[in-house]
């Protein structure tokens, strides 16, 4: 069984440069310090689970060639998460069928209050999302095949996150601060961790590098990969720093498990 997941965007919250234009240290020769709004896709058997909805989502599904989107899962409520969900409009009127949406209660109250007119019909346009409380496990099976996604709660500065895990090997923690201790070993033994590092300097919601680097000591993965990622850091540098299991994501990267 072939699964890819794919990297849509590994930028911060202002994405690298800025709309502004500011890129602070990251090189701009190198086209992997252009980096989007986090957002990420597995794709199994011809199926493409999106996982959150950035506001560079468009672009993000143009340049991978992605031209179907059959399930979404979120991580939380923020902004940089949320605010392309109209971009899942095309592939309602594309395929005439509402898209599985699963989140989180809070997450699931937001998008209900600020985006009502995806899941609620009006006399003018019908409702395109479907919305679906999120378990501790999903198994989805299409041709004798299945996926296991297991949705992890982990801390996020003053809110909860969702990290997602998939097939047990390999995990997706765009934004966090904490992993809950009662939780610890479910990151053990992974193949890949992928997981926020905003800069270098500690911050009250995302993980620095310093602390990336003690927890990959912690739950030794085989292979880590940084992503929500500052203009602080740039690419190159990092590459040439950190050990050899440990990498900087760039937007489109694809890892086959």
């Amino acid at each position: 069984m072939s699964i890819k997941f794919i990297i849509l965007g590994c930028g911060y919250s202002m994405g690298v440069p800025r709309a502004d234009g500011f890129s602070g240290n990251c090189n701009l020769n190198n086209k992997k310090n252009y980096r989007s709004r986090c957002s990420a896709v597995i794709n199994f058997e011809h199926q493409n689970i999106l996982i959150d909805t950035s506001p560079d989502l468009r672009q993000q599904l143009l340049s991978n060639n992605i031209k179907s989107i059959n399930k979404v899962f979120y991580t939380h409520f923020h902004a940089d998460q949320t605010h392309g969900i109209n971009e899942l409009r095309p592939f309602f009127i594309k395929n005439k069928k509402t898209i599985p949406v699963f989140a989180d209660k809070k997450t699931s109250k937001y998008l209900y209050s600020a985006f009502k007119y995806c899941f609620k019909s009006t006399s003018i346009y019908p409702l395109t999302l479907d919305l679906n409380n999120l378990k501790k496990k999903h198994i989805f099976k299409i041709k004798n095949k299945k996926i296991l996604i297991n949705s992890v709660v982990v801390q996020h500065g003053d809110i909860d996150s969702i990290c997602y895990i998939i097939n047990k090997k390999l995990a997706y923690a765009s934004d966090i601060t904490l992993i809950y201790k009662k939780d610890l070993n479910l990151f053990k033994k992974l193949d890949y961790f992928i997981v926020d590092c905003l800069w270098y300097k500690a911050h009250y919601s995302h993980y620095n590098l310093e602390q990336v680097l003690k927890l990959v000591k912690i739950i030794n993965p085989k292979k880590t990969i940084l992503t929500n990622m500052h203009s602080d850091l740039d690419y190159d540098v990092l590459k040439k720093n950190l050990p050899r299991n440990i990498v900087p994501a760039f937007d489109g990267m694809t890892i086959r498990l």
